[in-house]
């Protein structure tokens, strides 16, 4: 399958920011594949046009999501770029209590749900309600997603039967109830936080992906033997 940011990466190749791109990919890859089969076997998936956990959220990124973001934005939307460094304050617009590119009325088109830029979507937003945690001893555990209308959680057939009434279950109820565990958000956090070993912190997108968009074109721009502006 070729990468959604394959004409970022072949002008990245030699590079810091292309070994984290990678591993970002092959990342955010095993979340899909691991989510595939959980949708496939749990057929829990989110309600038809729900978008409640984007509102009013903001998410942070870890140094390797900004970069992958920026490369995502580069590669599939530059004129989301152009609008970017077209304002004033980049964040600031009619929705600006959420996330930047959360939209409203997204209906339909290449992007599902209401996120602009649903390819290159931060970590949080890829497992949040299709994945699993990790309780206080370690064990795996899943909690349906909060914002799951209670009428419609109650209706999700189940491999077993049973309802689903509980606000957690382990990781043997979970096998009972779909035939099959979701990826565990902390683990694959984890990952990408050992991409860049020097820096775990994270920062709010609208402070974040400009400087990592400016960041990967001036390498870009260095790597093809341009001069950079």
């Amino acid at each position: 399958m070729i990468s959604e940011i394959a004409p970022v990466l072949e002008k990245l190749r030699g590079t810091e920011e292309y070994d984290i791109l990678v591993e970002m990919d092959a990342v955010y890859s095993r979340i899909e594949t691991k989510q595939r089969e959980w949708f496939e076997k749990s057929k829990f998936t989110c309600p038809k046009g729900c978008g409640t956990c984007c509102e009013h959220f903001e998410p942070d990124l870890l140094e390797s999501e900004a970069l992958y973001m920026a490369a995502w934005l580069i590669s599939n939307q530059p004129e989301t770029i152009t609008k970017m460094f077209h304002v004033e304050h980049f964040g600031a617009n009619e929705e600006s209590q959420h996330c930047p590119f959360y939209r409203s009325d997204l209906e339909g088109g290449k992007y599902p749900g209401h996120c602009s830029i649903y390819g290159g979507r931060a970590s949080i937003c890829r497992l949040f309600g299709a994945a699993g945690s990790r309780d206080k001893h370690g064990q795996e555990v899943w909690k349906p997603c909060k914002f799951y209308p209670a009428e419609e959680l109650a209706a999700v057939k189940t491999l077993s039967g049973e309802p689903i009434l509980h606000r957690q279950y382990t990781a043997d109820e979970v096998q009972n109830l779909f035939g099959c565990l979701p990826p565990v958000m902390s683990d694959m956090m984890e990952q990408e936080e050992c991409f860049t070993p020097d820096d775990d912190s994270s920062t709010l997108i609208h402070d974040i992906l400009p400087k990592y968009i400016q960041r990967l074109l001036w390498i870009m721009d260095l790597n093809s033997g341009k001069d950079p502006i």
